[in-house]
């Protein structure tokens, strides 16, 4: 009998791997003569590097912003020019300092960083995995850190952070990627949608919902 086992994390318990093996230990013991193989999976949060490493990707160390602006160990997987990246790794829940929730000041900075990295190395197909961050920013920071300038209202540059959203800001002023710099519009109405699910979800409470919202 061959039996596959592919488990995610047990979020706060086990990390997918630490899943797989011990179902396979409980499975063993009770039928010694089975075949068993693990694959540990990921849904796009904290894992989804390390489970395109348990596939045979390889694992690229890069240290980055973390969410409050600590710089953090991360690392993404790749192989030729395919890129595995997860932002939970770079600016993640589990990346905040002591545990502490900064849902108004936590930026996704960081993940521009990895993402930036990968490019320089190489990397030219993305696989981008974006649950669990501790950010509230719509992805503002991201860009931020692959060479967008995120002005406000008055023309400077936005603060990193779900809270300087609240900020009425103008434009992205340019986005200086492969050497093209577009000009893009207001994006306030494509973000209010994205920053208030992932506020509710992620991080933020019911008041700091509202005032990211507003």
């Amino acid at each position: 009998m061959k039996i596959v086992i592919a488990p995610d994390k047990f979020k706060g318990s086990l990390t997918a791997a630490e899943a797989a093996d011990a179902i396979a230990a409980g499975l063993r013991a009770e039928w010694p003569e089975a075949e068993l193989v693990t694959v540990p999976v990921a849904d796009g949060g904290d894992g989804t590097v390390d489970a395109a490493v348990a596939a045979g990707l390889e694992r690229v160390p890069v240290t980055v912003d973390g969410p409050t602006g600590e710089p953090v160990h991360a690392s993404y997987a790749r192989r030729g020019e395919v890129a595995v990246i997860e932002l939970a790794g770079a600016c993640g829940l589990m990346r905040l300092p002591g545990g502490r929730l900064a849902p108004l000041t936590a930026s996704s900075f960081g993940c521009g960083q990895v993402l930036a990295a990968a490019l320089a190395a190489g990397a030219r197909q993305i696989i981008l995995g974006v649950g669990g961050s501790a950010s509230t920013d719509g992805g503002a920071g991201l860009l931020q850190a692959l060479g967008a300038r995120v002005l406000d209202a008055r023309g400077e540059p936005l603060a990193r952070g779900g809270g300087a959203l609240r900020e009425e800001f103008a434009y992205f002023a340019s986005c200086a990627l492969r050497g093209e710099a577009p000009a893009i519009g207001r994006p306030e109405d494509a973000l209010a949608a994205l920053q208030a699910t992932l506020a509710a979800e992620e991080s933020a409470r019911a008041g700091q919902v509202i005032r990211i919202d507003n």
